[in-house]
C-alpha cells in the first residue's frame, strides 16, 4: 500500500513540476508574443483603462480624454482639433496613432520606463504609470495666424526659429478633427472613410508629408551653390546669361516672366526672379556641385525626424544638362516639403547653419516634473557665413523692392523669395504659390523666425509674383506674430 502511495505522490510531483514549467513558459518565454497577439483583448482594455497624458501648446493642453463608459474606457478628445491636427495627429482605438501621438505614444500612455519610480519597475510589476505630458514648441498665436491665413485653401505653413530649430507653427489645410476617429464602431469607421476619400485630403499633413515642386524659392539654394563654388564672386556683376536662354542640348527656350533678365546680375535675378540667370548658374556650378549644395540644405535625407518622420525632399543625383538647368529653378523632378523650404530660409537667416528642427520641447510626468528635454543640435552647415550674409542682403532687396513687397513689415528687416511651381500635364495646372522668408526686429541681434508657405489653389496668374500675392501675406502675418512674441519675451 505504501508503495502505491509513493508512486501516486511521485506522479503528482511530476504533474506539479510540468505545470510549473508550463506556467513559466507561458509567463516568461511567451509573454511578449501573447501580449502582441491581436486576439488578446486584455491589452487594449488595459491600454485605455486610464486617461492618456496631454499634449501642450504654450502651457495649455490641446488634448483631453473622456470616459466613454465602454470596455475601452478612455477616449481621446481634441478641443481645437483642426487647428492642431498637423501637430498632434490622432490617437484612435480603431486606427492607432499618428504624428506626436505616435512618436510619443509610450510616454503619453504611461508605459515609458522613464516614468517608472525605479529601473525595470514596469517590467517587474507588468504595470504602468499615469501618462506623461508632452510640451511642444508651437506658439499658439502663430499657429492661429497661419491657420487663418490659409483660410481653408489647400496648402501648408511651416515656421521655425532659425537659431534653435524650434518649430513654431505647423499648419496643413484643409484640416480635420482627430476626435472623430478616437473611439470604435460604425460612426468612427464612417468618419474614416469620409476623411480618406474627401477631395481636399484633410488627413494629409502637407507641412511634413507632402512634397511639392518648390519653383523659384529653390533659386536660393542655387544662389548659395554659385557663391560658395566661386561661380559668382560679385553679386552685382553681369552673369553673361543670354535672354532668351536655350536649354543645353535642346532647342527649348526657357522663358522669363520678368523683364530685363538678359545678362542680369545675381542680385537682379533674385530680386526679380529671373529664370534664365539661375538656370544658367546651375549649369555652370555643375551637377555634382548642385547635388552637394542641395544635400547640405537637407535634400535627399530620408532620416529627418521632428520627432514624427518627414517626407524626403528630392534633388536628382543623375540628370542631363537641360534637366539640371530646370532643376536649378525648382522644376523638373525637384520636390520639397514646406518644412524643408523653411529650413532653406532658416539657413540664410542663421549665417548658413541649419539647426535640427524639433517639435517637442520636453516631456514631463503627470505632475509636471521634467523627464527629458530636447537640446539644440546642429543639422547641417548649408553654406559659408559670408554667402549667407550676401543672400540675406539679396532677400531683403527682394522684399524692399522686388517680387516680395507684400511681406514687408514696418520696423523689421524681412528677407524673402517668391515662387510658383508649375504642375499638371504640360504644366497646365494652376501654379502652386510659394513664399519663403525670415524676419528680424530692428533692435534684435538675430532673426526671430523663418517661414515657408505654399498655397495649392492660389487664384493667381502664372507668374512668380503670385507667390507674393497669395503666399506672402500669410507669411507676413506669421512673422508679425513671431516678432510680437519676441518683443513680449524680452526683459
Amino acid at each position: 500500500m505504501i508503495r502505491y502511495a509513493r508512486r501516486a505522490a511521485a506522479f503528482c510531483l511530476v504533474l506539479l513540476v510540468a505545470l510549473l514549467v508550463n506556467a513559466a513558459r507561458v509567463m516568461v518565454f511567451e509573454a511578449d508574443s501573447l501580449d502582441d497577439d491581436p486576439a488578446n483583448r486584455r491589452i487594449a482594455i488595459n491600454r485605455y483603462a486610464q486617461p492618456r497624458g496631454e499634449i501642450l501648446v504654450d502651457g495649455r493642453s490641446v488634448t483631453a480624454s473622456r470616459d466613454s463608459g465602454q470596455q475601452l474606457r478612455w477616449e481621446r478628445t481634441y478641443p481645437q482639433g483642426p487647428l492642431y491636427a498637423p501637430v498632434t495627429g490622432y490617437s484612435s482605438q480603431t486606427y492607432g496613432t499618428t504624428l506626436v501621438e505616435n512618436a510619443e505614444d509610450a510616454f503619453l500612455s504611461g508605459t515609458d520606463p522613464m516614468l517608472a519610480p525605479l529601473p525595470l519597475w514596469n517590467d517587474l510589476t507588468r504595470g504602468r504609470q499615469p501618462g506623461g505630458d508632452v510640451v511642444t514648441t508651437i506658439r499658439s498665436s502663430m499657429q492661429e495666424a497661419a491657420y487663418r491665413g490659409l483660410a481653408g485653401k489647400r496648402g501648408a505653413v511651416a515656421a521655425v526659429d532659425p537659431s534653435s530649430g524650434r518649430i513654431l507653427a505647423l499648419v496643413s489645410s484643409p484640416s480635420y478633427d482627430p476626435g472623430l476617429l478616437s473611439g470604435t464602431g460604425g460612426k468612427v469607421e464612417s468618419a474614416w472613410r469620409r476623411l480618406n476619400t474627401a477631395p481636399g485630403r484633410p488627413m494629409l499633413n502637407r507641412a511634413l508629408r507632402q512634397t511639392y515642386p518648390p519653383g523659384s524659392t529653390f533659386k536660393i539654394v542655387t544662389a548659395a551653390a554659385a557663391l560658395d563654388s566661386g561661380v559668382v564672386r560679385d553679386v552685382d556683376a553681369p552673369t553673361d546669361t543670354p535672354d532668351p536662354f536655350v536649354l543645353p542640348g535642346t532647342r527649348q527656350v526657357l522663358p522669363n516672366e520678368a523683364t530685363g533678365c538678359g545678362d542680369a546680375s545675381l542680385s537682379e535675378a533674385i530680386q526679380w526672379s529671373c529664370n534664365t540667370v539661375m538656370a544658367g548658374l546651375g549649369v555652370k556650378v555643375g551637377l555634382s556641385g548642385m547635388v552637394e549644395a542641395a544635400e547640405k540644405f537637407g535634400f535627399n535625407d530620408p532620416g529627418l525626424r521632428v520627432p514624427s518622420w518627414v517626407a524626403k525632399s528630392d534633388f536628382d543625383r543623375r540628370m542631363s544638362p537641360d534637366q539640371l538647368a530646370l532643376s536649378s529653378i525648382g522644376q523638373f523632378d525637384t520636390t520639397a516639403t514646406p518644412l524643408q523650404m523653411a529650413m532653406v530660409a532658416a539657413a540664410v537667416a542663421n549665417n548658413g547653419e541649419i539647426a535640427q528642427p524639433y517639435l517637442v520641447d520636453r516631456t514631463t510626468t503627470s505632475g509636471g516634473t521634467t523627464v527629458e528635454r530636447t537640446g539644440r543640435r546642429s543639422y547641417r552647415q548649408a553654406m559659408s557665413p559670408s554667402t549667407a550674409l550676401r543672400l540675406q542682403q539679396l532677400m531683403v532687396k527682394a522684399v524692399v523692392d522686388g517680387t516680395g513687397t507684400n511681406a514687408a513689415i514696418p520696423g523689421a528687416r524681412v528677407g524673402g523669395k517668391t515662387g510658383t511651381a508649375q504642375h499638371g500635364f504640360g504644366n497646365t495646372g494652376t501654379p502652386y504659390a510659394w513664399f519663403i522668408a525670415w524676419a528680424q526686429a530692428e533692435d534684435s541681434a538675430r532673426p526671430a523666425v523663418a517661414v515657408a508657405v505654399v498655397v495649392e489653389d492660389a487664384e493667381a496668374s502664372r507668374t512668380d509674383i503670385s507667390g507674393g500675392g497669395s503666399a506672402a501675406p500669410v507669411a507676413r502675418s506669421v512673422m508679425e506674430e513671431a516678432l510680437r512674441l519676441e518683443a513680449e519675451d524680452r526683459p
